[in-house]
């Protein structure tokens, strides 16, 4: 029994040593094959296949309105991507003149930073600016931009005649080389392109190698200039802000510059993901897939109301043009104004309006530099709800009524007779008397408040005897500080101005 026991084992380590020797066996003539009888084959068909990853742009979130209206949020746009191929430079020069003049015709445009125009030859920086370009560029400092032109000309092996034809092969090779390109870095050339161009480009893309386009968030603004002040525009990231942020951001990148784009730009930006392309060794791409999903900003609400901020940016235009055409009994050259609506029990904006405002959306698209000449003129970008410094007006009245009381110089029920011309100081006169050429007679502080009268707080000041208890009690009100509402370039105001101005004059009438 323990004999055939025995024999039965033997048995099965043969058959398992036999199959083992087998697959061995299968392997190697497999081996074989792949290595030596079809190996070229092989060799061949992966080198003409190349792998390039690239980022897969994340959406920004969207800024909303209290009620959830979208103020600003992005729809799906196409861009251009460059990639390094093994073209020849003649091919590659041609194929881009090819990729412009087709953007061109299709009324798109491309990222043109090159800083020479011709026709005729022009430099388009600043001085200073043009100094420091030359010296990176290794161009002599006295090269006129003919000169300079013909030198990068050379560099990029352009033999192209048309100076126009060659100057737009230059600025594409330009951005290629000012940002760099490798098998697996594209460059973006164009952003924002039409269905016609990304159609035409899929349909012939053999006649442009290397050319890839990609799908990304573009920010829109479905309200046009509504509350632009407050949301802010978009725009390229600079080289200080690229090199500060260079771990999250790429240079092709767009940036919050002012409003809630720039004060909540951490949290509306999105993380991008990535992609890989593949493409033959002739640039042809054969299929993309992505291997890290991008991750959409946070979402931004706001307090303010869209309806009412329309409301009060339209109250607000008309007023102004009412002013200048004298619809107040007398013309003024009104040149701007802010508005601002407050939730008086919760600090609320609701609304804050600028005008004159400026449409977002163009600095995403491409601005024109006669629409830039436009705004700086005007001061468009100028938010003059939150950074102008004005005279506060007779609405200070009541916190000169505020510091009388409290100090107890006066009563509510104090009487102070306005005969229209204070005979302090410098002699001012109270509004009323302008017009009726006497005063409002004996007032109380409410009834003083509610006509209000200059004289009664001509002398109300004049009685305080100091200027300090009413910079106190503007200071206790707010005023002179910051709010510390979520947008850059609030002006603190002038309190502290206020009083050196009047501790240098030592007239306490100066302020009233």
């Amino acid at each position: 029994m323990k004999a055939k026991k025995t024999r039965n084992e033997k048995l099965r380590y043969n058959i398992v040593n036999m199959l083992i020797y087998i697959v061995g066996i299968v392997l190697l003539l497999q081996l074989f094959n792949l290595q030596i009888v079809n190996g070229e084959e092989y060799r061949e068909t992966s080198n003409t296949r190349l792998t390039r990853e690239s980022s897969l742009k994340a959406a920004r979130g969207n800024v909303t309105d209290r009620s959830g209206n979208k103020l600003v949020t992005t729809q799906i746009g196409y861009s251009l991507e460059i990639y390094k191929t093994k073209l020849d430079n003649n091919t590659f020069n041609q194929t881009i003149l090819n990729l412009v003049e087709l953007l061109e015709k299709n009324k798109d445009t491309y990222i043109d930073n090159f800083p020479i125009t011709v026709d005729p030859y022009k430099y388009t920086l600043e001085e200073q600016d043009l100094k420091q370009w030359k010296k990176e560029n290794a161009i002599e400092e006295n090269a006129t931009a003919e000169q300079a032109f013909k030198i990068f000309k050379e560099k990029y092996g352009i033999e192209e005649q048309n100076i126009k034809k060659a100057r737009k092969i230059m600025a594409v090779r330009y951005e290629i080389t000012r940002n760099g390109i490798s098998n697996i870095k594209p460059v973006t050339v164009s952003k924002n392109i039409s269905s016609a161009s990304v159609n035409q480009i899929e349909e012939q893309s053999a006649y442009f190698p290397g050319v890839a386009i990609a799908k990304e968030p573009v920010v829109t603004y479905p309200y046009g200039n509504l509350a632009s002040h407050i949301l802010g525009y978009l725009g390229a990231i600079s080289p200080e802000e690229y090199k500060e942020k260079k771990d999250t951001y790429d240079i092709n990148d767009i940036i919050g510059k002012t409003g809630i784009e720039y004060t909540l730009e951490d949290y509306l930006k999105g993380t991008d993901g990535i992609k890989q392309i593949e493409m033959s060794v002739d640039g042809t791409i054969t299929g993309e897939y992505t291997t890290k999903e991008a991750v959409k900003g946070a979402d931004v609400a706001l307090t303010i109301d869209a309806n009412l901020q329309q409301s009060v940016e339209k109250a607000l235009a008309n007023n102004i043009k009412k002013i200048k055409n004298g619809g107040y009994g007398k013309k003024y050259n009104a040149e701007g104004g802010a508005a601002i609506v407050m939730n008086i029990k919760t600090g609320e904006v609701l609304a804050m309006a600028s005008n004159p405002d400026y449409e977002p959306e163009l600095y995403i698209k491409g601005i024109t530099t006669e629409k830039l000449k436009e705004y700086d003129k005007g001061k468009s970008l100028y938010n003059r709800a939150i950074s102008g410094g004005y005279a506060p007006g007779s609405t200070f009245k009541m916190v000169v009524a505020t510091a009388a009381l409290e100090t107890n110089t006066i009563k509510p029920t104090t009487r102070i007779n306005d005969t229209g011309v204070y005979p302090r100081g410098y002699h001012p006169t109270c509004w009323y008397y302008s017009e009726h050429h006497y005063g409002h007679g004996y007032l109380t502080l409410p009834q003083a408040i509610q006509k209000s009268c200059n004289y009664y707080f001509y002398e109300v000041g004049y009685r305080l005897g100091s200027i300090q208890p009413v910079i106190d009690y503007a200071k206790a009100y707010g005023l002179g500080s910051l709010t510390g509402i979520e947008l850059s370039g609030e002006a603190t105001g002038t309190v502290e101005l206020m009083q050196t101005c009047l501790e240098k004059t030592r007239h306490t009438m100066a302020i009233w």
